[in-house]
């Protein structure tokens, strides 16, 4: 097994556990209507996709999506595929309320936002940045050139690029806080 592999393989084992105490996201969010805004908006009803162009704002209940372009994508059951892209001079944003305590977030930034609403799956790609926050403090960060969120399983992935050569490492990074006592802080 190569350096990188171990590297990524380790990372993903120390996330899982190290974050099995987060709790899912705002389950009010589900039945919330969705809230768009852009420069330009072109709706195809039939297909239910949404393609959004300059200054993207979505909002559905707590989550909050920005960039500079975008598609929606409702299934026939109702479920969003939301996938926001940012530019080089201004990123694309994903910020959403947890479950549980009320000032709980996940927040992160990337080149590329996508989120599943049926499997609840967040991915960021590019430069990507992830944070969860209790109170407007940090308690976790994750950095990586692509991380996903399992929202569902309470898992993590933080890969890194495609072209990542082993003396490139780290190319991911952690920092957790101990679950207990961020805990007691609610």
């Amino acid at each position: 097994m190569n350096a990188r592999a171990l590297y990524s393989t380790t990372l993903v084992v120390l996330l899982s556990l190290g974050l099995m105490g987060f709790v899912q996201a705002e389950k009010a969010d589900q039945d919330k209507p969705i809230i768009l805004e852009a420069e330009k908006v072109s709706v195809n009803d039939v297909k239910q996709i949404y393609d959004l162009n300059g200054q993207v704002l979505l909002i559905k209940g707590s989550m909050l999506v920005t960039g500079e372009d975008g598609r929606i994508q409702m299934d026939p059951e109702g479920y969003e595929f939301i996938d926001v892209k940012g530019t080089p001079e201004k990123t694309a944003s994903f910020r959403q309320r947890r479950e549980g305590p009320a000032d709980e977030f996940m927040q992160g930034v990337a080149t590329q936002v996508i989120y599943n609403a049926k499997t609840e799956v967040l991915t960021l790609t590019g430069n990507a940045d992830l944070k969860r926050l209790l109170n407007m403090q940090m308690l976790d960060q994750l950095r990586g050139w692509k991380i996903e969120y399992d929202d569902i399983k309470q898992y993590y992935r933080v890969t890194p690029p495609p072209d990542a050569k082993p003396e490139d490492l780290p190319l991911a990074r952690a920092i957790l806080s101990p679950r207990r006592k961020a805990t007691l802080e609610k």
